[in-house]
């Protein structure tokens, strides 16, 4: 009887401190984590916006830009993602009728999710309906007021329709989010060219 107890004590004693074992190992492994798994994506954004401001090499700030592009490009949704495909499609094939009501129903479906907004107003853009890829365009902003795409799209806007101070405005703010970004330092500069040009 005595025997019994003490073994059943002993594989007591083993459980407990192999559950406290493998308590410590998880604890470190979690420790031992990335990051990115414990980030949600508001905060992966503020932290890529971090780095592109301070990135002076144009092609590692192509990189960043990029991951924050796939960052705005996550629905979370498979029928919206569907949605996007069809819409992508439809506009390879020139079928801009089809790819508007794509894009329709993704807004409609999840008004929150800025590539609906972005790719719809690029689309209007391309059309040359600039009134509602303006539209459009504000949608994004209010959403996410740093989409440098959206307000590169505002910037030529405003520069077609001959509103250039506006169109250098919306440039000085891309090149505030991301200084490294070539096509936005000439537009700048041939911008700011031309409208002193004008004041002289």
């Amino acid at each position: 009887m005595t025997a019994m107890r003490f073994f059943m004590l002993t594989a007591l004693c083993l459980s407990l401190s192999l559950t406290g074992a493998l308590a410590q190992t998880a604890d470190k492994a979690s420790l031992d984590a990335p990051s990115s798994a414990f980030t949600t994506p508001a905060q992966r954004l503020d932290t890529l916006f971090g780095e592109l401001k301070h990135e002076g090499d144009p092609d590692k700030a192509r990189n960043i830009a990029d991951q924050i592009r796939r960052e705005w490009q996550e629905s979370g949704s498979a029928t919206i993602n569907l949605l996007i495909q069809w819409a992508d499609k439809a506009i390879s094939e020139e079928n801009n009728a089809a790819a508007l009501d794509f894009l329709d129903e993704a807004i409609r479906l999840k008004p929150d999710y800025i590539e609906g907004w972005n790719r719809r107003a690029t689309l209007h853009f391309k059309a040359g309906n600039y009134r509602k890829s303006m539209s459009d365009i504000n949608q994004v902003l209010k959403i996410e007021p740093r989409h440098f795409g959206a307000l590169t799209g505002m910037a030529a806007i405003m520069a077609q329709t001959g509103r250039d101070e506006l169109a250098l405005r919306a440039l000085e703010k891309v090149l505030d989010l991301y200084p490294a970004e070539r096509d936005a330092q000439k537009e700048l500069g041939d911008l700011a060219e031309k409208l002193t040009g004008q004041r002289t």
